[in-house]
């Protein structure tokens, strides 16, 4: 399968570089100079990732997760010139899945998308065991569909990892630098309070469930 990838960026030279590395590597590439367009594009095309800057004009990035989010959990990876720590920490609350700062190697940010590609419609197909079952959680690999006593509840590509994750490894206490290794990459620009972010959020959405997910005070965290 060719992915498509939706690249948007007001600058036209970025769009470009970005778009031509992507189509080296065989993936198609979808452009948008705005966060009006980008939605749109998004609407009318079957998009498996997107390559979204904050910094733009009329509705930045911030603004163009919030309404993908309210529709689908398709990986999203910021591209910005902002470094701080609130503003990478606000585009995880958000819903990203990566947070890449200018300058940056395309090469890198080729190599972090495809390995988001590869977890986010891949992942199951290398191993027998289908389904993830436990105290009432239920998780499709195959389809990356969550249920909480068979009702479905929605997660974003990274809370779902995380929560696979989280089961695979239960009744094991993690630390968050474990955490945020396995999920995010060793080479992750964040901090360990991405991980905290995450946890908070699966926990809201497991409801009866949450407690379930355990904080292990100067230690990290434990499932089960």
């Amino acid at each position: 399968m060719n992915e498509t990838i939706l690249v948007v960026d007001d600058e036209d030279r970025m769009r470009k570089l970005i778009g031509a590395y992507l189509k080296k590597s065989d993936y198609k590439v979808l452009e948008a100079c705005n966060g009006y367009e980008a939605i749109k594009i998004f609407d009318e095309n079957r998009v498996h990732l997107i390559v979204l800057d904050v910094m733009m004009p009329i509705m930045d990035g911030y603004e163009v997760c919030k309404e993908i989010r309210k529709k689908s959990n398709v990986p999203i990876v910021f591209l910005t010139a902002k470094s701080e720590a609130e503003d990478m920490i606000l585009g995880f609350e958000l819903g990203s899945d990566h947070y890449v700062t200018k300058p940056f190697d395309t090469r890198v940010l080729l190599a972090k998308i495809k390995s988001i590609i590869n977890r986010t419609y891949n992942i199951g197909e290398s191993t027998e065991i289908k389904e993830l079952n436990f105290e009432g959680i239920r998780v499709d690999l195959l389809s990356h569909n969550a249920f909480v006593e068979d009702k479905e509840i929605y997660l974003a590509p990274k809370e779902y990892e995380l929560l696979v994750y989280l089961i695979k490894n239960k009744n094991i206490v993690l630390s968050r630098e474990q955490i945020l290794n396995s999920i995010w990459g060793i080479d992750f620009d964040g901090d360990l309070r991405t991980v905290d972010t995450h946890i908070k959020k699966i926990r809201e959405k497991l409801d009866t469930k949450a407690n379930l997910i355990t904080t292990i005070r100067g230690s990290g965290y434990k499932f089960g």
